[in-house]
């Protein structure tokens, strides 16, 4: 049941506030964690409250005298696998009802913004990073999720772990100014606009006009004109059936007609140069 205000009294006051998000880290090297995660934005949102990070040794869980957390591949092969009863028994101690575990692997889901957001809102991330050849394939059962950075082979689950770490982070309420992570790439499914400070000319490179006009709705124009410009250059494959306002197709119009202008007026200037060179080698 909801508490309702007393007289007077401010009803934000009463309204619950969000709990804190918790993430623990499953890994072989605390190490290569902790001063990174200690450091800049995700060291401000723990000082905050907004989130707590604990990092910890898989090796607590291992087994035997020797807290073995890994062995070799039955069928032969080069390199070992980490073993399912450590991570188990890791799970079976740090796992609640509202967690999600999510398995670092090459082999799954490509982590995106969509993620971050989802996973910013939920209350409890346990993380696991494995390291050698990969886990024992039993393990993946006891995941909720299995996420990649991309399609390359790290020597572990940590960086990822730190990406993914650092983009849910900053993703939570109060992390960071809330209109930062509104205009960021990804967000709106495009790349973000180029951005400029001083000086206004650098190396004969200066800052658009528009940028200095004070007119703000000249500048929200040019930025998502050229936020447009910026994805249909380096990542058309945003633009594959991303629903667009009728603003956007318009702009992105002009961007395809500009570009290719640019493109052929390029192709005209490298053609006459080619023709200048080949007529000076004749002579």
């Amino acid at each position: 049941m909801t508490a309702e205000p007393a007289a007077g009294e401010d009803e934000a006051a009463v309204k619950p506030r969000r709990q804190s998000l918790e993430i623990e880290i499953l890994t072989l090297f605390p190490a290569m964690l902790q001063a990174p995660l200690a450091e800049s934005i995700p060291g401000r949102v723990q000082a905050r409250g907004l989130a707590t990070i604990r990092v910890h040794d898989m090796r607590h869980w291992g087994l035997g005298r020797h807290k073995s957390v890994d062995d070799y591949t039955y069928g032969g092969g080069a390199g070992m696998v980490l073993r399912p009863e450590p991570v188990a028994a890791a799970l079976d101690e740090l796992r609640r009802p509202d967690s999600t575990v999510i398995l670092m692997d090459p082999g799954g889901e490509v982590f995106g913004q969509a993620r971050g957001h989802d996973l910013a809102a939920r209350p409890h991330l346990i993380l696991l990073c494995p390291r050698y050849e990969g886990v024992d394939e039993r393990i993946r059962a006891l995941a909720d999720v299995e996420l990649s950075i991309g399609d390359y082979v790290l020597s572990g689950g940590e960086i990822p772990a730190l990406v993914i770490v650092d983009t849910v982070l900053r993703l939570l309420p109060g992390a960071i100014d809330a209109e930062s992570t509104a205009e960021e790439s990804f967000t709106a499914g495009l790349l973000e606009y180029p951005q400029y400070t001083r000086p206004p000319v650098f190396r004969d490179m200066a800052v658009p006009a528009v940028l200095t006009s004070g007119h703000h709705e000249a500048v929200r124009k040019w930025r998502l004109k050229e936020s447009l410009r910026r994805t249909w250059r380096r990542r058309p494959d945003l633009l594959e059936d991303r629903p667009m306002s009728r603003e956007e197709a318009k702009l992105l119009a002009e961007v395809s007609h500009e570009e290719t202008v640019a493109a052929a007026d390029a192709a005209e200037v490298d053609a006459a140069q080619a023709a200048e060179q080949a007529e000076v080698e004749r002579r």
